[in-house]
């Protein structure tokens, strides 16, 4: 049997049974189990099985909701959208500051990384780097409380002296949200 036939082999397998050791799959192909670590590469590699402490799993696929966030579902504005990528590679995107907060509230432990956008320069920067903007008096048409990112405090005192508001680094930043958010049931 060809590589690509043992691979959709085990992908049927794989939405049939949902885990599989390399041993289990070894013996059903009648190949050795570094056939098996070697068909499972490509697989792993296009992020469609992972590997797992009892053996092989699919991957699950979120469905798939163009250019919506993952916490609103509102369509992401390029300059405000966040991204937060998860240690599996997946990517998630979301519509402003807000939600990529909250969002990484839920899942913190799967994070290894989040991407935004420096308010004024329009460059990207690490968000749990980042200084953060709540409540500045300007209108982005975002979820509230609203959130603005910068790169630096020194431009996020700036801001502040125009618009107003309370800075805060990451942490402190979620913490503010939650604690404004809890009387509250929504964001948008």
């Amino acid at each position: 049997m060809l590589p690509i036939k043992r691979q959709q082999q085990i992908l049927t397998w794989l939405e049939q049974e949902g885990i599989l050791r390399v041993s289990e799959i070894s013996e059903r192909l009648g190949v050795s189990e570094m056939t098996v670590y070697r068909d499972i590469k490509p697989l792993i590699d296009e992020h469609k099985v992972s590997k797992t402490s009892k053996g092989i799993t699919l991957v699950a696929q979120t469905p798939n909701l163009l250019n919506r966030c993952v916490y609103c579902l509102k369509e992401p504005n390029s300059r405000m959208s966040v991204q937060l990528i998860k240690k599996n590679q997946q990517i998630e995107q979301a519509c402003c500051p807000h939600c990529a907060l909250l969002r990484y509230k839920d899942i913190e432990q799967d994070v290894s990384q989040m991407i935004c956008r420096d308010f004024l320069k329009d460059t990207t920067i690490s968000a749990k780097t980042a200084i953060y903007l709540l409540n500045a008096d300007i209108q982005l048409n975002c979820c509230q409380p609203q959130v603005i990112v910068f790169e630096s405090k020194k431009q996020a005192k700036q801001f502040r002296k125009g618009f107003g508001g309370t800075i805060y680094n990451f942490d402190e930043a979620i913490q503010a949200i939650v604690d404004e958010m809890h009387p509250k049931n929504g964001c948008c």
